[in-house]
């Protein structure tokens, strides 16, 4: 529609309340086996890109308020086919390949490098002394050698070229042309190399 933004709460919802054509769910009532007090009727908007990047930070806290190892209420879907597990290569003196406080999956090889506080989707590679922190990095993500990716969200297929930094230092993304939300945020498109 003309003069639409796509916005779920603001033009989508009230153009199928218009058209008689709406529901609404009661997430409050909802009864999901499994759950518990902290994480029943979890809800959030994801309207903006800092509200995207907070329900993954929701994800990775020690309890979830967004819990996915609920074993009374399964996720049966998969995007990412038959991938083999993740795998964390080298142990060496500064070289070592590490997660903590992070959801790394399927296909995801950490070779000699260190994952914090971050969502690592499907076949992402992490290179030796690479550093990646309270960040999302989406499917096939390539972080090389000696890069720094901190407080940033990866698009799909990005290449991190060795000894590059995202998310370190946001007047320099903002000079790369990369946009840097309110928060701080950097976030790079799909099928980007970022510029060293």
């Amino acid at each position: 529609e003309e003069g639409s933004v796509h916005d779920m709460g603001g033009n989508i919802v009230p153009y199928f309340v218009n058209k008689d054509d709406a529901a609404v769910y009661d997430f409050k009532d909802n009864n999901v086996p499994g759950s518990t007090d902290r994480d029943r009727a979890y809800w959030r908007d994801v309207g903006t890109i800092d509200s995207y990047y907070e329900a993954h930070m929701d994800l990775i806290s020690v309890h979830p308020v967004f819990n996915l190892y609920n074993s009374k209420w399964p996720i049966y879907t998969s995007s990412s086919g038959a991938l083999p597990p993740a795998k964390f290569t080298f142990n060496e003196e500064g070289r070592t390949g590490v997660a903590t406080d992070s959801m790394v999956s399927a296909g995801v090889v950490v070779s000699g490098s260190r994952v914090e506080r971050s969502v690592i989707s499907p076949g992402v590679r992490s290179h030796s002394y690479a550093s990646i922190s309270d960040s999302v990095l989406m499917d096939n993500v390539v972080v090389h050698r000696n890069a720094v990716v901190k407080n940033a969200i990866l698009d799909k297929n990005v290449v991190v070229p060795e000894g590059a930094s995202v998310g370190v230092d946001p007047e320099q993304d903002k000079a790369r042309g990369l946009y840097v939300t309110e928060s701080g945020i950097t976030v790079v498109g799909k099928d980007q190399e970022i510029k060293p």
